[in-house]
């Protein structure tokens, strides 16, 4: 059998067709070999929703919007057809919330699944929900900033009238003044500005100086304590502790019954008897000074030698007598006391 020509073509058209239609479906998002069900939701409004867009479960897309109809009958809302898979458990409390897909501004619905009383099977009406957009956030934020911004404007070209404004321009006038008479002074100081800026560099070169010198000190100190610190102190030390040993066995034979000046400290009998001896030799020169003639006496014959018994018993000789008077002639010459009284004994002795 010969197919024209004319049947070819009309194939080919149907093809064409056919191809075109399906095409249009799964560029539009529609699902062709796997199975669907189509709800709608009344919103009124969705701008930047348009059909294609996703519908999100959980994060996940599982349809699209399938189509819009602006329902004139309903004060201008509009009807979106989504098309989602069969398999979700779409129900009376399944909600349809219409948002923002990204930062752009693209929309897209997102599903949320309750527990349903009552299961759908596809035609049914959802619950409708729009979520607040982040250029609805910021024009609810903006509007009242730039109310406040305007009113503020508005009282400040209210203060600057005529005459405020006549009021900054004498201001600015007196600005100007001030600046030009600063800048006078600054002209005719100017040689002064020049000595004080080399006197402050002067003066940081003396500073520079003294720091010098000071960081000089100081190294000459370090190197004082480093001297002082090799010298032999613990020699020194330990001659001063020796010293002061000595000076203690010294002080300790003093207090003891040890040596002569010891015994003469801590002896009381022999202070008494020195004493006893001192006042005994008083008396005994005393009484040669009255009675001269007692104790010396000279002889052309012969030579006779005589002895003086002071009051302890102690016989003196002549020899005695004169070495005392050598020794203590003021005692000698002082004239006796009438109140000394020496008892007359027989107190020479022959040899």
């Amino acid at each position: 059998m010969k197919i024209s020509k004319e049947i070819k073509v009309a194939l080919l058209g149907i093809a064409a067709i056919v191809i075109l239609f399906f095409g249009y479906d799964f560029l539009k998002g529609s699902t062709i070999f796997s199975k669907s069900n189509t709800y709608y939701v009344v919103y009124d409004n969705v701008d930047g929703l348009t059909i294609s867009n996703p519908v999100f479960l959980n994060g996940i897309q599982v349809g699209h919007v399938k189509d819009l109809r602006l329902l004139t009958d309903r004060a201008n809302m509009v009807r979106v057809d989504i098309e989602v898979r069969k398999d979700l458990q779409i129900g009376d409390s399944t909600i349809a919330s219409l948002g923002n897909a990204d930062l752009l501004g693209s929309k897209a619905i997102t599903l949320f699944l309750k527990n349903n009383s009552k299961q759908y099977n596809g035609g049914e009406e959802l619950i409708s929900y729009k979520e607040t957009s982040i250029t609805d956030m910021l024009s609810s934020k903006s509007v009242p900033v730039i109310d406040k911004v305007d009113t503020t404007l508005a009282r400040v070209n209210r203060l600057l009238d005529s005459e405020a404004k006549g009021n900054l321009q004498q201001i600015l006038a007196n600005s100007n003044k001030t600046t030009e008479a600063i800048n006078e002074i600054l002209r005719e100081n100017q040689r002064n500005i020049n000595q004080i800026t080399r006197n402050l560099s002067q003066l940081t070169s003396a500073l520079n100086q003294t720091q010098r010198n000071i960081d000089r000190l100081a190294l000459n100190m370090v190197e004082i304590t480093d001297s002082l610190k090799q010298v032999e102190v613990k020699q020194l030390v330990a001659n001063a502790n020796s010293a002061v040993s000595e000076l203690e066995k010294t002080v300790a034979k003093l207090n003891s019954n040890e040596g002569s000046l010891g015994r003469l400290m801590n002896d009381e009998e022999l202070y008494q008897n020195m004493n006893r001896s001192t006042e005994a030799l008083n008396l005994l020169l005393r009484d040669i000074q009255a009675y001269p003639k007692r104790y010396v006496q000279f002889s052309l014959i012969g030579r006779k030698d005589r002895y003086k018994v002071d009051a302890t018993g102690r016989v003196i000789t002549l020899e005695e007598v004169k070495e005392l008077q050598d020794e203590n002639p003021d005692e000698f010459r002082r004239p006796a006391i009438d109140s000394v009284k020496v008892t007359p004994a027989d107190t020479t002795k022959r040899q």
